[in-house]
C-alpha cells in the first residue's frame, strides 16, 4: 500500500499487480534516487557481471551469513546484501526456466546455456529485469506465508529463532511507511497533506494512530 501510494503521488496511476507495482516503483522512485536507504538499494539488471558490480556498494557496509542472527549494524547490512544477492539468484533461475520454455530457445536444439546463442537469449532476459526492495519483500512474503509458517507451530527450537521477528517486521514497516509518507506529503503539498492527515485521524477505526509515524 505504501509503495502504491508513492506511485499514485508520482503520476496518478495505480498498478494492479504486485509485479507491476514493483517495476513501476523501482523505475519511478528508486532509479530516480527518491528512496531512502536501505530501500534504495537495487540491481539494475540480472546479467551476472552487472549483479556483482551493483552488489559492491551493499557489500561494502558489512558481511554476515543469513544462517545466523546479526548482532551489529555491520552484520545486519551484511545480511541485507546477502538477501539482495539471493533474490537475484532466485530471479535468475526463474528467468532461465522461462527462456528454456521459449520458442527461440527450443529452436536452438540445446538443453543448457553453454552455447553463445543460448547465453545471448538468457542474458537478454536478464538485462531486462531489475531488482529492488519490493522484489525482496515479495520473495520474503512467499517464504513466510507458504513455507516457514508450516514449521512455526511444531518443535521447540524454531520459536526461539523467531524471537523478535514481529518487532523487526514492525521496524521495517515503520521505516518504509515514514519514507512513503514523506514523499507523498511533498507531492501533495502541505495543505492537502494536512487535510488528509486530519481526516485520517478523525475517521480511523483502529487504535494505532498514523500520526505516530507520519508526524
Amino acid at each position: 500500500g505504501a509503495a502504491s501510494a508513492m506511485i499514485a503521488a508520482a503520476d496518478g496511476s495505480f498498478p494492479e499487480t504486485h509485479a507491476s507495482t514493483a517495476r513501476q516503483w523501482d523505475r519511478q522512485i528508486v532509479e530516480a534516487k527518491l528512496a531512502m536507504a536501505p530501500f534504495s538499494d537495487r540491481l539494475g539488471s540480472l546479467v551476472k557481471s552487472d549483479v556483482e558490480g551493483d552488489l559492491t556498494g551493499p557489500r561494502s557496509r558489512g558481511s554476515h551469513s543469513l544462517t545466523s542472527v546479526p548482532r551489529t549494524p555491520e552484520q545486519a547490512w551484511g545480511c541485507h546484501a546477502e538477501y539482495l544477492s539471493g533474490t537475484a539468484s532466485w530471479e535468475q533461475w526463474n528467468l532461465e526456466q522461462q527462456v528454456r520454455n521459449s520458442r527461440e530457445f527450443k529452436e536452438l536444439g540445446v538443453d543448457n546455456f553453454r552455447t553463445k546463442a543460448a547465453r545471448a537469449l538468457r542474458d537478454d532476459a536478464f538485462g531486462r529485469k531489475s531488482i529492488c526492495f519490493l522484489h525482496e519483500a515479495s520473495r520474503y512474503r512467499g517464504k513466510a506465508n507458504y513455507r516457514d509458517a508450516i514449521y512455526l507451530a511444531y518443535g521447540k527450537a524454531v520459536p526461539k529463532l523467531a524471537d523478535g521477528f514481529i518487532d523487526d517486521l514492525t521496524t521495517v514497516l515503520t521505516g518504509f511507511s515514514a519514507m512513503a509518507a514523506g514523499y507523498c506529503s511533498v507531492r501533495m503539498g502541505r495543505e492537502r497533506w494536512k487535510t488528509f492527515m486530519e481526516d485520517l485521524e478523525e475517521g480511523r477505526a483502529i487504535s494505532f494512530s498514523p500520526l505516530a509515524v507520519w508526524s
